[in-house]
């Protein structure tokens, strides 16, 4: 398959690294705290996976792709974001391209297929697109693996959005003088027509949540590694919770759980 043939090429060339050598003197030592509290999770929950996939929904400019370099680097899966599959799947640059090509149907009709062809491999971490989950069929094959929303506040997507622009997002890019308000209306009705489908996602990272443990007031003090770090945390316990002792995937959880028991 084609799709299949573009993802083994894309899946050497794509790595992300986790790199100190850009931060501040004053943010290093919390880096490295952050760096240590990352992969010692990312270790605890590798097994518990037994090897799915990983799927990050949310809407667009949640950060799904960030966090979803940062979660394969650590543990050791390959990371594909599936509106860049799409492009390569249709031989165009862009979503908002195909958007005006062809049709936002056209696009959800790749999207489908890409995402089918995901759901047939293991060990990924996938960034999906902000409206991948309206179709049920897409539910279907993420179902295969693990699915995590990052739930961002409307108020700081649309800060987000309107520093970069719209260009690049089909369903946002329209003529404004005020970018922020413009974005924040439309994500509001986009938010309204997708809560419920974001929901079915098996964990929820709440950025207001993180930020209130942490004591900031404004979820943009967040670093994608502390967003990172709390997917794992939700994975984790999601995994846990709903694994029964029947099975070989649940008897290796008993068996570990009790050999950690022991250690203690």
């Amino acid at each position: 398959m084609a799709l299949l043939g573009q993802i083994g090429k894309l899946d050497g060339a794509i790595s992300m690294k986790l790199s100190l050598s850009l931060l501040g003197h004053d943010s290093l030592h919390n880096s490295v705290d952050e760096a240590l509290l990352l992969k010692r999770k990312s270790e605890e929950v590798l097994f518990y996976l037994n090897g799915r996939c990983i799927y990050l929904v949310g809407m667009m400019g949640s950060g799904k792709s960030t966090v979803a370099k940062i979660l394969a680097e650590v543990l050791g899966y390959s990371f594909f974001d599936s509106d860049k599959l799409v492009e390569q799947a249709v031989g165009m640059p862009s979503v908002a391209q195909i958007f005006k090509e062809h049709s936002e149907a056209f696009f959800r009709d790749n999207e489908s297929s890409v995402l089918r062809d995901l759901s047939s491999m293991r060990r990924l971490v996938v960034a999906t697109g902000g409206g991948a989950v309206v179709r049920p069929v897409n539910w279907k094959y993420m179902k295969k693996g693990l699915s995590v929303w990052l739930d961002v506040p409307l108020d700081a997507l649309a800060r987000r959005i309107a520093q970069v622009g719209t260009a690049s997002r089909p369903l946002l890019d329209q003529p404004s003088s005020d970018p922020y308000t413009a974005a924040f209306s439309k994500l509001s009705m986009l938010a309204e027509q997708r809560g419920d489908a974001y929901a079915n996602a098996d964990a929820r990272v709440s950025l207001e949540e993180i930020a209130d443990k942490q004591g900031h007031d404004d979820v943009s003090k967040l670093t994608p590694t502390d967003i990172a770090i709390e997917a794992l945390l939700k994975i984790e316990n999601f995994v846990t919770e709903h694994s029964t002792s029947s099975g070989p995937v649940g008897d290796l959880i008993v068996d570990s759980q009790n050999r950690r028991t022991k250690a203690l």
